[in-house]
């Protein structure tokens, strides 16, 4: 614990004409461990009473290493072509090609909202704004349409859908 060193008191030698002499300072010596010990107990107490977080991030279905082909009927595949310029084709099981705009995606995709089975092809052309892919990626999640995949357009393909 704490401790103070007092000094004691003199005696004076004569009546009435004591000696005044300076008073003397009072040292004072305080024991830290105790306040070192309860720190370390709060940090200790505090390390093993919080929950840590795990982080939040987007879950992402990889393919397997291997290459494996799967057969799926094109009556199952929702193409979606998307120009620099924000212009947006979209083709189903039919082999007609409509043109559209991504804040029209949901009318699009409505149709397909109960169908699990449903697998959209989003082919983004290089040159295209990054927010139009993530506009078109929320379009997906709001329509519950979970198979995706995400793709490159290549020039063949972007001159299909220039000529339209």
């Amino acid at each position: 614990m704490g401790a103070v060193d007092t000094p004691q008191p003199r005696a004076a030698k004569g009546k009435g004409k004591a000696f005044r002499r300076p008073k003397r300072r009072v040292g004072i010596r305080i024991d830290m461990t105790p306040m070192v010990d309860v720190a370390f107990l709060l940090l200790i107490f505090f390390m093993v009473t919080t929950v840590f977080r795990t982080p939040q991030a987007l879950e992402i279905n990889l393919p397997p290493k291997e290459d494996v082909k799967v057969d799926v009927a094109q009556s199952k595949v929702l193409e979606v072509r998307v120009l620099a310029d924000a212009r947006v084709y979209w083709r189903n099981a039919t082999d007609q090609w409509a043109r559209t705009s991504v804040p029209e995606l949901e009318k699009v995709f409505s149709p397909w909202k109960a169908d699990k089975e449903k697998i959209v092809v989003v082919r983004i052309d290089r040159d295209a704004k990054f927010n139009n892919m993530v506009d078109i990626i929320d379009e997906l999640d709001l329509a519950s349409l979970t198979r995706f995949s995400l793709q490159t357009l290549n020039e063949n393909e972007k001159k299909e859908v220039e000529a339209l």
